[in-house]
């Protein structure tokens, strides 16, 4: 007799004798019988232990989380959840766990708790619902890569210099040569293979050392990125949207138990579809200083900014045309700007805000093909070109136009699941505040 799970013993029809195994979830017991919720990775099934078996006694002293493996017979009953339960004729194996230190009252009032304890709330309902909605995000992702053509890749986690920002490394002693610093973003990688693969994707962790405390900021995050040769910002826009499109719809298609779980509005992510809105820099300044918000021309858009503006459209939008000085040096400026001073000119750029106030998932656009362009756009920004010599040496052997993006998959994770904070969004958060468990 083979082990099933609750999900396929759930599609037994009655008097089929079945083994599954599993954790306590919850236990009632009452004059006649003891009633345990037994959870395992598919879902939930009712155990029903008559109590004159010699079992019940073992039932009796099952806790919250105690594991046990046990057969029976499936019979149906409206009243259990799936319409199906399992009587149990022997308890084959069990383990009485200690008092579980999480309640009802513990998982609604103290999310510091729930952190601390982190180890233990991935069993609970809600994270078992969003790590498999993960599982499917991520599956995704690979599937719409995989059948345009794009080839997977992987790029060091050391490296020797910045692609946003010096100000977010982390910096990490190289035994005893020099200071290397955790990646902030495969790009550079994916821009040298684009010359070998023409069309690269890697799926890997980045690192920022930003001191935010916000609901969507992680020190640690899941970054998928793509590069395409041959490619600018309207590629960026098109691949965006249809690689968020595939995993919405993959989601809905594979996750409907769990987003109902997890009490999602389904019709929110129904409306996902391409294209998305096209809304430029200097539109999004004019709607959002039309709402009284005091906005600048060369100003980055924030959360705030980012919120209010993804308010007014019920999908995910593109923004697209960001000014020079609000985007790194690698950006490809528009050519009619190109003449203007640095303050004045726009880039290829685009950003992709999710609806519901989630705002930015994906930022890309157009890289700077040409070499001279690009050492005096490091210059602009107060770079030194040593730091970036084999950067511009791709520019040198070869160059061809070419763009990509990352996509922020801990965000992506988090506005699909409508989750209220990114650390509900995977299972080992890391953020200013906590690198533990």
């Amino acid at each position: 007799m083979q082990v099933v799970s609750s999900k396929e013993a759930l599609s037994l029809p009655d008097g089929e004798t079945v083994i599954v195994r599993g954790w306590v979830y919850r236990k009632r017991e009452f004059k006649d019988k003891i009633f345990v919720l037994l959870r395992d990775r598919e879902g939930i099934i009712q155990l029903v232990f008559p109590q004159q078996i010699p079992e019940s006694q073992i039932a009796r002293k099952l806790n919250i989380e105690s594991s046990l493996i046990v057969e029976g017979m499936v019979k149906s009953d409206v009243r259990a959840p799936g319409g199906k339960e399992i009587h149990v004729s022997k308890v084959l194996w069990y383990f009485i766990g200690e008092p579980f230190p999480i309640n009802e009252y513990a998982a609604q009032a103290d999310s510091e708790y729930l952190l601390d304890v982190r180890h233990l709330w991935i069993r609970s309902r809600k994270m078992w619902a969003i790590l498999r909605v993960r599982h499917t995000v991520f599956e995704a992702i690979h599937e719409y890569f995989r059948s345009k053509g794009f080839y997977e890749v992987h790029c060091p986690i050391f490296v020797s210099s910045a692609v946003e920002g010096g100000a977010t490394l982390f910096k990490v002693r190289y035994f005893d040569r020099e200071d290397v610093y955790l990646t902030q973003s495969a790009q550079f990688y994916l821009e040298a293979l684009i010359f070998s693969l023409e069309r690269v994707y890697t799926i890997a962790p980045s690192f920022r050392a930003e001191p935010s405390r916000t609901r969507r900021h992680l020190t640690e995050f899941w970054h998928a990125e793509a590069e395409m040769a041959w490619a600018g910002m309207r590629d960026v826009m098109r691949v965006s949207e249809e690689l968020i499109t595939h995993v919405v719809r993959k989601v809905l298609e594979d996750r409907l138990e769990e987003l109902s779980l997890l009490k999602r509005n389904l019709e929110k992510l129904e409306l996902v579809k391409p294209p998305f809105p096209r809304v430029s820099y200097d539109e999004a300044i004019s709607m959002l200083n039309s709402m009284g918000l005091d906005i600048k021309w060369g100003a980055d858009l924030g959360a705030d900014e980012e919120r209010a503006l993804t308010q007014k459209f019920d999908t995910p939008i593109h923004l697209y045309g960001f000014p020079s000085v609000a985007k790194a040096f690698y950006h490809k400026d528009y050519p009619e700007d190109r003449e203007k001073p640095l303050w004045e000119r726009r880039t290829l750029s685009v950003d992709v805000l999710a609806p519901e106030g989630y705002g930015e998932i994906v930022g890309g656009g157009e890289r700077i093909e040409d070499p001279e362009e690009l050492r005096r756009k490091i210059r602009e920004f107060g770079l030194k070109e040593e730091d970036y010599q084999w950067y511009i040496d791709l520019r040198k052997y070869g160059s061809v136009p070419h763009a990509g993006f990352g996509l922020g998959v801990d965000r992506l994770v988090m506005w699909i699941c409508g989750l209220d904070h990114i650390r509900d969004s995977l299972p080992f958060p890391r953020d200013i505040r906590r690198v533990r468990p």
